[in-house]
């Protein structure tokens, strides 16, 4: 018995002691793999597009039955900065990591490598005649499968594992989370969660899923991850005058300039893919609302997100087919500081990894925000723009009044045709509850309460043909904060072919002015400016302008339920009593693509 036990042991000794088969890589070089293709006929032509760009392109089958494509052999340390390198030109793709080649099988690559796939099919052999008997065939030789030997057991990876320093043990922690696979606190801990983790890694690069790492492997892991680093060049970034720590990818931003509360860095390749932005800025807990407010105002932050507003903080996110944008900003101490990164979702960016690393680091720091006086800026500077960031700007702007206290808006029909969504006021979201294009109107309910300060009164008595009329509207649209009053007379009370449910205004209005109320002096509304006609055969003389009637407003409205208040005024009002009224009841409205 001890004789078969010795002569097992024997065997055993033999077969640890062998060479690897040749299909088998040593585990002194390693290689970076740049790409894996599920098919040879696909791997074999991204490999010749490879090796137009490099000289040393390897592809090699794996036991998957995938095809991968790598650069090397090299030492470890050559790949680690050669990766970097390659990174940081953005000449490999993201997602490219080094290798040790254990679970290559036979090369494919370059031609005229030995070829052993267990999948391929002898017919797609250029030299083999599909044509002839499978006996005069010449079979390709196929390697015995060789299993990969470990460069330690379980019990060595645990005994190595154990002399780990606490930094070290966070490295890897670090490293996991970095590449996606460990999402809790960086402690040095290796429990439950950590092994998880340890155990995806190593399913996702081809290793047995132990959950306990080699050395090898927490090399291979720690300089994959310094690799990235290095390309992205991650540094932490103190900035004295805006208070503000963060850690930034420095390979691709740089420093631009100030424009308080903002500091900008820029592309340094001078593209728009990405873009980073810190916020500073004094301030209360009204001011972080107005920054809330005033960030979804701009080009940069798509309108399609989550927001969420805190007591102290707020998060935003937009998204679009060519931009997405996500900011963060705190309330702490007088100091509102916060962040924005704007990216292309186009561009190859490892953005998860980077917006990860902003949102880990950031820090306030000190006690100052961003001084508004560190840069000069003239009224020109801040005319259509808001500290250097381009407000984002309505498709178009018309007026509306409101015609209950529930706060519904009455508006005209082209005000809400093809919006994406509507605004009251520029915050306010509303929805259409009602759309008529033959009438020329429509019917806004607001998405939240409001309180209307005014609400119009309508009269519904015979017109006095040939009074004094006013128009009150937004006739510049944001441009001024309340609503311009326009005086006309009321010209007839049908439309230039005998119409009827229109007023014809002797009235030099502006586009913005259409969908606001016409006002008869006491107050009282008589109907809603149409827009201009926009017939080309017919181009009417400058101020002949027309109205929706109160009679016809009034018999739309009924089946929705809307009763329209009447009037029972007396006495012209003096034109600034007549103002303040209308402006109580008009409001901004504004379509956004």
């Amino acid at each position: 018995m001890s004789r078969l036990l010795i002569a097992c042991l024997a065997v055993l000794v033999s077969i640890l002691l062998s060479p690897p088969a040749p299909a088998q890589q040593s585990t002194d070089k390693v290689w970076i793999q740049i790409e894996a293709k599920p098919n040879l006929a696909e791997a074999e032509d991204r490999a010749a597009a490879w090796t137009a760009m490099f000289d040393n392109v390897q592809g090699y089958f794996l036991g998957s039955g995938w095809h991968v494509i790598a650069l090397g052999p090299f030492d470890r340390d050559e790949a680690a900065l050669r990766l970097a390198g390659l990174l940081r030109e953005n000449l490999v793709p993201a997602d490219s990591f080094i290798s040790d080649g254990r679970t290559h099988r036979a090369a494919f690559w370059p031609v005229g490598a030995p070829l052993a796939d267990p999948a391929a099919d002898p017919a797609a052999d250029p030299g083999t005649d599909p044509a002839a008997p499978l006996a005069e065939a010449t079979p390709v030789p196929e390697p015995a499968p060789t299993p990969a030997l470990p460069d330690e057991t379980t019990e060595q990876a645990r005994q190595s594992e154990s002399l780990l320093s606490q930094a070290d043990r966070e490295l890897l922690q670090t490293a996991l989370k970095w590449f996606g696979h460990y999402d809790s606190s960086i402690d040095g801990a290796f429990g439950r969660g950590t092994r998880a983790s340890m155990a995806d890694w190593q399913s996702a690069m081809g290793y047995e899923p132990t959950g306990i790492l080699t050395s090898f492997q927490r090399d291979t892991l720690v300089a994959n991850y310094q690799a990235e680093q290095a390309a992205l060049g991650l540094a932490t970034i103190t900035e004295p005058e805006a208070g503000i720590e963060v850690t930034l990818p420095t390979a691709l931003v740089a420093f631009d300039h100030y424009e308080p509360p903002f500091v900008h860095f820029v592309a340094r390749d001078g593209s728009d893919a990405l873009r980073v932005t810190l916020i500073s800025q004094p301030g209360d807990q009204a001011a972080l609302y107005g920054l809330y407010d005033m960030l979804q105002t701009l080009q940069i932050m798509p309108t399609t997100g989550p927001r969420e507003r805190g007591e102290r903080s707020f998060t935003l996110r937009g998204d679009s087919a060519d931009l997405s944008s996500q900011a963060y900003a705190e309330l702490s101490r007088g100091m509102i500081k916060g962040w924005i990164v704007t990216w292309s979702p186009t561009a190859d960016l490892p953005i998860d990894r980077i917006l990860g690393a902003v949102e880990a680091s950031f820090r306030p720091i000190g006690d100052r925000a961003l001084d508004p006086g560190i840069v000069p800026m003239d009224g020109g500077t801040r005319a259509g723009l808001l500290s250097g960031l381009e407000v984002r700007k309505p498709r178009l702007t018309r007026s509306g009044f409101f015609v209950d206290a529930q706060g519904n808006v009455l508006t005209t029909a082209d005000a809400v045709d093809h919006c994406s969504r509507i605004t009251l006021d520029g915050t306010t979201e509303a929805r259409v509850t009602l759309a008529d294009p033959a009438a020329g109107i429509a019917l806004l309910a607001p998405a939240t309460p409001v309180s209307p300060p005014g609400s119009a009164e309508f009269q519904l008595a015979p017109d006095r043909i040939g009074s004094e009329i006013a128009v009150s509207g937004y006739s510049y649209g944001d441009a001024l904060p309340a609503p311009v009053l326009t005086f006309g007379t009321l010209e007839a009370a049908e439309g230039l072919s005998g119409e009827t449910g229109v007023k014809r205004l002797a009235l030099a209005a502006l586009p913005g002015d259409a969908g606001g109320p016409v006002l008869d002096n006491t107050g009282a509304v008589l109907g809603l400016l149409l827009p201009a006609s926009d017939d080309p055969a017919r181009v009417l003389p400058e101020g002949v302008a027309f109205a929706a009637t109160g009679p016809a407003i009034a018999a739309a409205l009924q089946a929705r339920g809307v009763t329209l208040a009447q009037a029972a005024r007396q006495g012209a009002l003096p034109p600034e009593d007549l103002a303040r009224a209308a402006g109580r009841m008009t409001v901004l409205v504004s379509c956004w693509e």
